[in-house]
């Protein structure tokens, strides 16, 4: 039997208006080679300057993660020859990051959490880009120079699972703190996979593969997946000092397999050395009283909802794992929506017809304070559930967002007149005697039917609650 040890590595776009070292632009998908200058083309002559803003953000996720953030940080300079790196270096933090030694809690599916320590998060520059088209490579420089926080565990995930949740709170986190869209497709959140694996009870290390440039979850899953089956198929057949090398592969999304990229350098390959045209980052107290400005993060959330709102836990967990779904949940009750209610409706209501439609909660076509005030007019009493429903079915497909509007257009107002309820009650009961007999004689069951004989006579108007009270009151 085995034991896998993963550890990540997840480089993360900080939301800046401007590059790490120069005022460049960090806009996405401008046209080729215009978001740049002589500082990130390293142009001689050209000097970095930090931006300021980039430092207070890795502040700001030092502080979310219980970390030490260091009030005197270095710059280094990493040497390596690709054409995406005009300097032939990029300036990154190794001997002294500005955070270092924080902790991140994953949600496990037994109802408990695990701690995944982090080593550190440190800033650097991100490369340029290189395009490949037919029998010649591009090179697009407008990405040069973009802050990055490098954010590295330690490896403490035992299983694909674990480093999924882990990463899946890290997106969270980096998401309600808004230092970084997270848009893992744009490649603003990234992610390498560091995988060994060793017989279970054995305390040193398998030889470590990483696995570069993973951009999505399922991805994650499927590539550790693989990699935890080659190495262990190596062990068994007694190749696994041939087999498994300490080197870089890439994910082939279509075959479903690593492939070997590179051998893995070494520190002293890349020839580290104090970067000197950048004096150590000394941070001032008004940039850390910026960073510690810190909004309500996914954990607290959770807490809240729980033991203020009567949430459920697995629900809160739901509603708290994107910060969209999070603040389209708090509008809804700002529109007087009881919590349960507004945990169904956009959990399971909501959310199933966006899925289906192919929507997400950010383009969803009902916005929070109409579907908040749908929810209310069902707490009132103003319209059933099975009401409701019509008019979010309707909503999807439509503009009108005028609630009261639609109740009264599409007739769907509850009756709750007890002079009304009872005409029909007398009615259904007139016309079935025998039934009556029946349930007074002790056949409880029949009470159902009496319920949905009237409500089908009232064409779904009548108030449930005021039909089952009013029944009990003819029938008792």
């Amino acid at each position: 039997m085995f034991e896998t040890v993963i550890g990540l590595e997840v480089h993360v776009q900080l939301n800046t208006k401007t590059k790490l070292f120069c005022a460049c632009p960090t806009s996405f998908a401008e046209h080729q080679n215009t978001n740049t200058c002589p500082t990130c083309l390293a142009l001689p002559g050209a000097l970095p300057v930090v931006n300021q803003e980039a430092a207070i953000k890795a502040m700001r996720f030092g502080y979310a993660i219980n970390a030490d953030v260091n009030h005197t940080s270095i710059f280094d300079r990493k040497s390596y020859f690709y054409p995406d790196s005009p300097s032939a270096y990029q300036i990154t933090q190794l001997t002294k990051a500005i955070v270092q030694n924080g902790e991140l809690f994953i949600d496990l599916a037994d109802g408990t959490q695990k701690r995944i320590g982090m080593t550190q998060a440190h800033l650097e520059a991100d490369a340029g880009k290189n395009i490949h088209e037919a029998d010649y490579s591009k090179v697009d420089l407008n990405r040069a120079g973009t802050p990055l926080l490098e954010i590295v565990s330690q490896p403490d995930m035992r299983s694909s699972d674990e480093a999924v949740a882990y990463l899946k709170k890290l997106h969270a986190t980096v998401r309600y703190l808004d230092i970084s869209d997270a848009n893992m497709q744009e490649g603003s959140f990234r992610c390498d996979v560091n995988v060994s694996i060793r017989p279970k009870g054995q305390e040193a290390f398998g030889t470590r593969v990483e696995i570069k440039n993973i951009n999505s979850f399922k991805f994650v899953a499927a590539a550790i997946a693989y990699e935890v089956q080659r190495q262990t198929e190596a062990y068994e057949d007694g190749v696994y000092e041939q087999e498994v090398r300490q080197e870089t592969r890439l994910y082939n999304v279509e075959e479903g397999v690593t492939k070997s990229m590179r051998g893995k350098e070494e520190a002293a390959d890349y020839r580290y050395f104090p970067d000197p045209d950048l004096r150590p980052l000394v941070v001032t107290e008004e940039m850390i009283a910026q960073a510690k400005k810190m909004p309500e993060l996914p954990d607290a959330k959770v807490k809240r909802y729980v033991e203020e709102l009567g949430v459920k836990l697995a629900d809160a967990h739901v509603i708290t794992s994107d910060k969209e779904m999070a603040t389209y949940f708090e509008a809804m009750l700002a529109c007087g929506a009881a919590p349960k209610t507004a945990v169904t409706w956009l959990t399971s209501e909501l959310l199933g017809r966006l899925n289906k439609a192919g929507f997400s909660i950010e383009t969803t076509p009902v916005d929070a304070k109409t579907l908040g005030t749908l929810v209310s007019k069902i707490s009132d009493g103003t319209i059933s559930g099975s009401g409701a429903k019509e008019i979010l079915d309707f909503m999807m497909e439509n503009e009108s967002r005028d609630i009261d509007a639609l109740i009264e257009k599409m007739g769907l107002a509850q009756v709750s007149d007890d002079g009304a309820i009872l005409a029909i009650i007398d009615t259904i009961l007139a016309a079935n005697p025998e039934k009556v007999e029946q349930y007074k004689s002790g056949k409880d069951k029949l009470f159902g039917f009496f319920v949905g004989e009237t409500m089908k006579a009232s064409k779904g108007s009548a108030n449930p609650a005021k039909v089952n009270e009013l029944l009990k009151q003819r029938l008792g």
